[in-house]
């Protein structure tokens, strides 16, 4: 009980809460779409998918200068690649932020004359931009473990044993293959905090995808990537360790 009142009284973990209700929220009307009998349910649910998207705006308000922080903190890592993709993650993140804020402060009537769609867009852009980066620096990860697991004698000794447990493996193209993929994996399995963090931003990719209409996805689509990527969000959040981190 004691972690959940922690957990609850943070505003990353009431926003992940959120975001993962108005998630469920969408996929649950997606698949109740053509069901007649459950209309009144279906409107329930985009009431409460609304309300959690608007609340998940107010918290959301003090972002824009987290991520500038952010941005300078990873400008000074010794680590060049991890450090551009980092800052250029912030700094987009930020300048989403921004797009958000301005987009809550004219659906609560504080800011009147601004093009509301054009500001939706600027908002997704900056967001797949983000993820993009995000990406790059997870993809960047998963090559210097590969290269660290690849240098391990004991590592090599037991990829040799898997390969020769498997005869049936045709002899050209097919053991490079196998031993990218096994190497691959046993990365990933022992780094259980890149494999998450790839996996969540993958996820979160495909929002920004179907909004900028690079890659049309159905709401069921969207609905599940959002929610699964959510409740990575929350475990990550709830285990520190599972955390990719800087």
């Amino acid at each position: 009980m004691d972690a959940v009142v922690q957990f609850t009284s943070q505003s990353q973990g009431r926003d992940r809460i959120f975001r993962a209700t108005q998630y469920a929220c969408a996929l649950s009307v997606y698949l109740l779409r053509n069901n007649s009998e459950r209309k009144d349910l279906v409107a329930k649910l985009k009431s409460l998918e609304t309300n959690m998207s608007a609340g998940r705006k107010l918290f959301r308000l003090g972002n824009t200068i987290n991520s500038i922080e952010a941005a300078k903190r990873t400008m000074q890592l010794s680590d060049r690649v991890l450090s551009l993709c980092l800052t250029a993650a912030n700094a987009n993140r930020a300048l989403y932020f921004i797009c958000d804020n301005v987009l809550w402060a004219r659906n609560v009537g504080l800011i009147r004359d601004i093009d509301k769609e054009r500001w939706s867009l600027n908002a997704s852009r900056c967001y797949f931009l983000s993820l993009v980066t995000s990406l790059t620096r997870d993809v960047y990860e998963v090559i210097q473990l590969m290269a660290q697991k690849a240098r391990d004698r004991h590592f090599r000794q037991k990829m040799e044993l898997h390969l020769n447990e498997s005869p049936e493996v045709a002899e050209a193209v097919i053991p490079q293959l196998d031993a990218f993929l096994f190497l691959l994996l046993e990365s990933l399995r022992s780094h259980p905090a890149v494999a998450l963090d790839m996996l969540k931003n993958v996820c979160d990719l495909f929002i920004p995808l179907d909004r900028l209409g690079i890659y049309q996805l159905n709401a069921g689509v969207v609905g599940f990537c959002g929610l699964l990527s959510s409740v990575i969000g929350i475990v990550t959040l709830a285990q520190p360790k599972l955390r990719l981190r800087p």
